[in-house]
């Protein structure tokens, strides 16, 4: 008997990961990543991805062996809020998309019946179903990228809440008089600890006159500033950038008590590129959760990297068709 597979498909503010993944889980058969266009509309997302998804397909079934009756359907990742029933994309705030039938448009696209849920959620069930959150019988999954998202697993079912927004720790109010956030908020944790904003704390600081390597890494021009950029200096010793890092690991410290209090999990799972960081995030990180957040739950929740980088969403995105979607016999 022929191995079946299911295709997922991550798309995120900065880069789109498509995968192949077995049914019964283990690692993606192939893997490929495209670049998000800035000035790119839904429709020719679809056509790009598409493309990308019917070519890694068909290579994997040459190598492998079978036919295109052994690829089950696709699950989709999209960042905003989703209309699980109706397929659509509501908004996706860091890609400019909104009202647009993802779901259908890349079933037709592709040729094969699909998913469509929010991206975090895939991320949080992908690293619950084959990641660092395996055994958590209630995980909470932190995507910290071009924006941040959150993922409820409970009991091996992902928790969408009466209109499929639950979840969107990203945009929990940390500052009631803070930073205006895309959504149109203000004070949202993604308007301070998202990637962008990461950078953008970090540029206001030098534009103060704080006096760091980062100035010269840029060669003066501070917008070209990001996230990896503080990072990158993080590693070369800078102590602004460790300033920087500290005060992130705290802002996402809050808000993940806020979410510890509020949903008692067993295992916080943070993915995203943040977690190169190590010890200089998840140290002061778990320590500002534990002045925060009530002893008993601090206690029974233990906070860990993604074990699944690069990764998380589209084998996450997989598993939610293989759970929920069509399927053949």
């Amino acid at each position: 008997m022929n191995r079946r597979w299911a295709v997922g498909i991550d798309i995120g503010g900065t880069s789109v990961v498509v995968g192949m993944v077995p049914e019964e889980g283990g690692e993606p058969g192939a893997v490929r990543a495209l670049t998000t266009e800035a000035r790119e509309g839904p429709e020719q997302a679809v056509a790009r991805i598409g493309a990308a998804v019917n070519s890694m397909v068909d290579e994997v079934l040459q190598r492998e062996g079978g036919g295109r009756d052994d690829v089950l359907g696709i699950g989709i990742g999209c960042p905003g809020p989703i209309d699980l029933e109706g397929g659509r994309v509501q908004h996706a705030f860091n890609l400019g998309w909104g009202g647009f039938p993802l779901r259908d448009r890349l079933s037709e696209e592709i040729g094969l019946p699909a998913t469509l849920d929010n991206d975090a959620n895939c991320a949080a069930y992908g690293e619950w179903w084959q990641g660092a959150g395996r055994g958590a019988s209630c995980l909470v999954g932190v995507t910290v990228g071009t924006g941040i998202g959150g993922g409820v697993v409970l009991d091996g079912k992902v928790l969408h809440g009466v209109s499929g927004t639950a979840g969107e720790i990203g945009h929990t109010t940390i500052n009631f008089a803070g930073r205006r956030c895309k959504c149109g908020n203000y004070g949202c944790l993604e308007a301070y600890a998202s990637g962008p904003n990461i950078a953008a704390r970090a540029r206001e600081g030098l534009e103060a006159g704080t006096e760091s390597i980062l100035t010269e890494m840029v060669d003066g021009d501070l917008h070209r500033i990001t996230a990896v950029t503080v990072y990158d200096a993080l590693v070369r010793g800078d102590l602004y950038a460790r300033e920087v890092m500290v005060e992130t690991a705290k802002i996402l410290g809050a808000g993940i008590a806020n979410v510890i209090n509020t949903l008692n999990p067993d295992r916080v799972v943070i993915v995203g590129g943040v977690t190169k960081a190590g010890d200089h995030l998840f140290y002061p990180l778990r320590a500002e959760v534990r002045r925060r957040a009530f002893k008993t739950a601090e206690a029974a929740c233990t906070i860990v990297p993604g074990g699944l980088p690069e990764t998380a969403g589209a084998v996450g995105a997989a598993g939610v068709f293989l759970a929920r979607g069509p399927r053949s016999e």
